[in-house]
């Protein structure tokens, strides 16, 4: 299609029709507006776009660690490495988020709280995605989103393969590992529990990480994962009893009581744990 304009400054394209331009490319018409304010409140604006953003961060971090899970099940370890940073740093990105959302005080959310409904960041299927991939199978989580039917779906299909920890463990395995009762699971639905051979086999790999330098590398990115997970954690927690304190919250839970409950969720506990070990 040709260009009705071509003109030029310092060498910038400024024509006014081209094949593709920089809002087409991101949809972003679409995009911007996607924020609908549901009271007069000027800060409902900041609560909107804060958690737009992380969804479509989260977006990207399925992405990621989905495909780093199937790049340990191909044995392709360096683009794994590759894509388990950028989980890492995606979640270094949410954390940052919270600063934002802290400049809120309790007086300005309560302004449009009531708007809300029901809405909570527990119905964030998204979120759920990433505790279900990286090995945190509670299945009780999968009730939040029975009723969307397209999410539950995307869901059942990351319950129904291995978790980024499994695939971890299997690679274990592969190597000559012993891993223990998590060498004969079929069943990747629920949480598997923790077994000493484990602890034993990533002991052996940090006792010489020269020997098994991919093995190391590997349980490094995903602790590096869980630590800027836990941060995100601590964020969230800190952020809500800033601004809501110990009330409940809107979607039902118990707000700061649950959320510190979920302080004590560990994702990947042998590799943890070891560090005590060694």
């Amino acid at each position: 299609m040709a260009e009705t304009r071509d003109e030029r400054e310092d060498g910038i394209r400024t024509a006014v029709a081209a094949p593709m331009s920089y809002s087409d490319y991101l949809h972003l018409d679409q995009l911007l507006a996607a924020q609908s304010a549901l009271s007069d409140s000027p800060d409902e604006l900041l609560f909107i776009i804060q958690h737009q953003t992380s969804e479509l961060w989260m977006k990207l971090a399925i992405h990621e660690a989905s495909s780093a899970c199937a790049a340990i099940r191909e044995d392709r370890l360096e683009p794994a490495f590759k894509m388990l940073t950028r989980v890492a740093r995606i979640f270094e990105q949410l954390n940052s988020a919270w600063d934002v959302l802290r400049t809120m005080t309790p007086s300005e959310y309560t302004k449009f709280r009531g708007a809300l409904g029901q809405s909570s960041g527990f119905q964030s299927w998204q979120y759920r995605a990433i505790e279900f991939l990286a090995g945190n199978r509670n299945l009780a989580m999968l009730k939040p989103h029975a009723d969307r039917a397209e999410a539950s779906a995307k869901l059942e299909a990351i319950l129904a393969r291995p978790s980024l920890y499994d695939e971890a463990l299997r690679l274990l395995a592969r190597q000559g590992f012993d891993i223990g009762p998590d060498a004969a699971r079929t069943d990747w639905r629920g949480t598997r529990q923790e077994n000493e051979a484990v602890l034993t086999a990533w002991k052996a790999v940090y006792a010489e990480p020269e020997r098994h330098w991919m093995l190391y590398e590997l349980a490094e990115k995903l602790v590096d994962f869980e630590d800027y997970f836990r941060r995100w954690r601590f964020n969230h927690v800190t952020t809500v009893e800033r601004i809501i304190g110990l009330k409940k919250g809107t979607g039902g839970t118990g707000g700061v009581s649950y959320l510190r409950r979920m302080l004590e969720v560990v994702l990947f506990p042998e590799l943890w744990k070891v560090r005590t070990e060694l």
